[in-house]
């Protein structure tokens, strides 16, 4: 299992939600780039950058965006509104090693296939799940769907991965819901990325021990309630 650090873009500035609440804003930095270069020099050779702002239809930081990849080595995963065929191939021809997308990929499964197989093991779906139900549209929406029956569908495409977000964890850093990941690697044959109420060394132990291929990590990396040395030493990325 990899450790990748999120950096979630709003308004200009690297920040952290709790709860998935855009009325709940825990960390703001000012410099999102510098945030990202501090990771990449920390040793961490991913990130995963995502424009809230896109992904409730408020704005875009896709400039902000292009100067991340620009000025990055590191592998980089992007994602926020990405609703048309033309982000997907824009961000990656920008840099991004991965494309994510949510709300269109699981409303258009036609749309998602094409872009799947247009561009194989580079496009992540994000299946935000909060108290067992999917929420779309920027967290802001719900899904119909049970997620038990979206993921056998999604695992027929040559996605890169999925990233599984326990939203109502969220910045909490009280623990992640691994009854929730449990059922979700029951239910998928693709790579696992989790993310949500990471808080310690013991919870992306619990994390790698179930399975999952990546972690997410946010607000335990922004408060320093775990440190980039010690988790690069135990996962080595």
């Amino acid at each position: 299992m990899i450790v990748i650090p999120a950096v979630d873009l709003r308004e200009g500035h690297c920040v952290q939600l709790v709860g998935g609440s855009y009325d709940r804003e825990a960390i703001r930095f000012d410099d999102p780039v510098e945030v990202a270069v501090r990771w990449q020099r920390s040793g961490f050779p991913a990130l995963h950058v995502v424009d809230l702002d896109a992904a409730t239809g408020r704005g875009s930081n896709r400039d902000l965006i292009r100067r991340i990849l620009e000025q990055s080595e590191s592998h980089i995963q992007v994602g926020g509104g990405v609703r048309k065929t033309s982000d997907v191939e824009e961000l990656l021809a920008a840099g991004a090693d991965r494309v994510i997308t949510g709300t269109r990929g699981l409303e258009d499964p036609e749309w998602l296939a094409s872009v799947a197989d247009a561009n194989p093991g580079r496009v992540v779906v994000a299946v935000d799940i909060r108290d067992r139900g999917i929420v779309t549209r920027g967290w802001t929406g719900a899904f119909e769907r049970d997620f038990r029956d979206v993921l056998p569908d999604l695992s027929m495409l040559p996605l890169g991965g999925l990233l599984v977000t326990a939203v109502h964890r969220e910045g909490m850093m009280e623990g992640t819901d691994l009854p929730l990941m449990r059922e979700v690697l029951a239910h998928s044959a693709l790579p696992i990325q989790a993310a949500g109420g990471i808080g310690t060394i013991d919870d992306l132990r619990a994390l790698e021990e179930l399975g999952v291929s990546a972690a997410i990590l946010g607000m335990a990396l922004y408060t320093g309630a775990l440190d980039p040395g010690a988790i690069i030493e135990e996962f080595p990325q």
